[in-house]
């Protein structure tokens, strides 16, 4: 299994959109690295749902229940989407604040690149930001 981190911005999709889904579309994505992630993506893999703009927190977690497929929206053909399910919400949202603030998570593409809307999380942060956040690393 391998692991990612999904932005959005809360007033446009929020955790609550998500849950009340509970599996859709991650669609909308239009640089080529964040593309490229999500082409990599396997259905199981786990996501940090991560709130970007005011709120820059970790505040659940989704799974990958459809691999990579092209996005209707995109003309030119060279993007596309993948599906999530809601797994389960942070007990604690873990902000990007703490994050940046632990000495093991220095190398996290969040911190290295934070606006990239789509990217990898290697199982070492995986386990550190969900004992942050409370939550099993399932």
């Amino acid at each position: 299994m391998q692991y990612w981190l999904v932005k959005t911005e809360p007033g446009t999709w929020s955790w609550d959109d998500q849950v009340k889904a509970g599996s859709t579309h991650w669609d909308g994505v239009r640089n080529h690295q964040a593309a490229n992630n999500m082409r990599a993506m396997k259905k199981g893999d786990r996501c940090f749902f991560y709130h970007s703009v005011s709120e820059k927190q970790v505040v659940g977690i989704v799974k990958v229940s459809r691999t990579f497929y092209p996005d209707p929206a995109d003309d030119s053909g060279k993007f596309g989407m993948v599906d999530v399910t809601a797994v389960r919400p942070m007990k604690t949202p873990v902000t990007l604040a703490q994050i940046k603030a632990e000495p093991g998570l220095s190398e996290m593409v969040l911190v290295k690149n934070s606006r990239l809307s789509v990217q990898p999380v290697t199982a070492e942060e995986w386990t550190q930001v969900c004992a942050m956040g409370g939550v099993p690393k399932g």
